[in-house]
């Protein structure tokens, strides 16, 4: 009977396993510059002051995230057939955002993913080189149609991270003691003059809104083939979405615990950022794993890069065969070419970017941040105005949510542009 109810169990967790597809793919898209760099950043500038604010952009951002995962599951079609259902325009104004965001953003990651390997291998190698092979694995693995192995590949790279993350933040919160000129009082995060590290923190927290997009994608082609409910499909988006923001706060922690008040300066080149990053996990938990969080933390970042070139171009690609009315099969012709578009468009942006790694990465945050409010309200149009599924509709918590993410995320913008209007 023991043996019995042990096979049962393991077949029940696999069963799980298996229906966890676009929500952690999702993570793993979203566990990048927001997470390694916006919120240790925030750590070491502010402590623990900024904790409140990652929480409140994660819950207000949630609606909009969501419907990508309701509006699929309950219709069938993706975010972008929705967009083009309530008329071409609104497509439109998502495919040039979507074109914009696919270059920035697959640049700053290809930039920290390069960075990343440039620091791991055990001789001296140019960013621009360590680019060129990370484009050219991703380019390998996509075009080779490889991409369904991700799911499993991201499963597991999301498991260890979070493991080793919890455990230095574990470790480092037990042996946490005041750093030697640490300020009195802490510098306030709420100025005016630090508005645009404000921005830069929100821009992908925990990732542009038009991921959403691409999960509703990745899901439309898991319940082509598999039995996806609503509730599976929500449990699925809801347990990424967790990780997501429980990461962000432990970034934050371990930038509060290990270099809040330490006087140590953040380094604006991609290869110092990363000999920082990883030595806030080694110095923690002993320099035995310094080489194997090095591996963790890119295999991290190219597998947020690996689903971005292919998400954006899936994404690009269906807009552009939806607003000319393409078949399917063009459709999937037309992935390619927007592929191999967005790999020479970024690794160009790379080749002005090579040493400003985190100037890079708050360029591509704050222009996530300026369009996420266009995205959002994209998506509050589209679920308000469709019959979703009762399972998958939003309730009254959601649906105040989304009112009140929309004011904060427009009322936020208003004030960031005259700011840098009068600044």
């Amino acid at each position: 009977m023991l043996y019995s109810a042990e096979t049962s169990l393991l077949a029940r967790f696999t069963a799980l396993l298996k229906l966890l597809g676009p929500g952690v793919l999702m993570a793993t898209a979203a566990v990048g510059g927001s997470h390694l760099v916006a919120s240790t950043q925030a750590g070491a500038k502010f402590g623990w002051q900024l904790a409140l604010l990652i929480l409140v952009v994660n819950l207000l951002k949630y609606p909009f995230f969501r419907a990508g995962v309701s509006y699929t599951i309950s219709t069938k079609q993706t975010l972008q057939q929705g967009y083009l259902g309530m008329g071409k325009r609104y497509l439109a104004i998502a495919l040039c955002l979507n074109i914009i965001a696919s270059v920035v953003n697959a640049a700053a990651l290809l930039l920290f993913a390069a960075s990343l390997l440039s620091y791991s291998v055990p001789f001296d190698i140019a960013v621009t080189l360590s680019a060129s092979v990370v484009i050219a694995l991703i380019l390998l693995i996509l075009l080779a149609g490889h991409f369904e192995g991700l799911d499993n590949i991201a499963k597991g790279i999301m498991g260890i991270l979070v493991v080793a993350t919890v455990a230095v933040f574990i470790v480092a919160l037990n042996n946490y003691t005041p750093a030697v000129g640490a300020p009195v009082e802490q510098p306030s995060p709420w100025t005016l003059a630090t508005l645009g590290f404000l921005v830069v923190t929100m821009g992908w927290m925990p990732a542009p809104i038009e991921i959403s997009s691409i999960t509703s994608l990745w899901l439309k082609r898991q319940c082509s083939t598999q039995a996806v409910t609503p509730k599976t499909a929500l449990f699925d988006f809801n347990l990424g979405y967790a990780v997501t923001v429980l990461l962000a706060l432990l970034f934050l922690g371990l930038g509060a615990l290990i270099l809040y008040g330490s006087g140590t300066e953040l380094s604006t080149s991609g290869i110092g950022f990363s000999h920082q990053l990883i030595s806030m996990y080694s110095s923690t938990i002993g320099q035995w794993a310094h080489w194997l969080i090095a591996l963790v933390a890119f295999l991290c970042i190219f597998g947020s890069a690996l689903t971005v070139y292919d998400g954006y171009a899936r994404v690009v690609a269906e807009a552009i065969a939806l607003l000319f009315n393409k078949q399917k099969a063009a459709r999937n012709t037309l992935v390619t070419p927007v592929l191999l578009f967005m790999a020479v468009a970024s690794f160009i942006i790379v080749l002005f970017f090579k040493s400003a790694l985190l100037a890079m990465l708050g360029f591509a945050m704050t222009l996530a941040f300026v369009t996420t409010p266009m995205f959002a309200w994209l998506n509050h149009k589209l679920v308000t105005s469709t019959q979703l599924h009762h399972d998958a509709s939003p309730n009254v918590v959601v649906r105040m949510l989304s009112y009140i993410g929309l004011a904060y995320l427009f009322g936020f913008l208003i004030v960031f542009v005259w700011w840098k209007w009068f600044s």
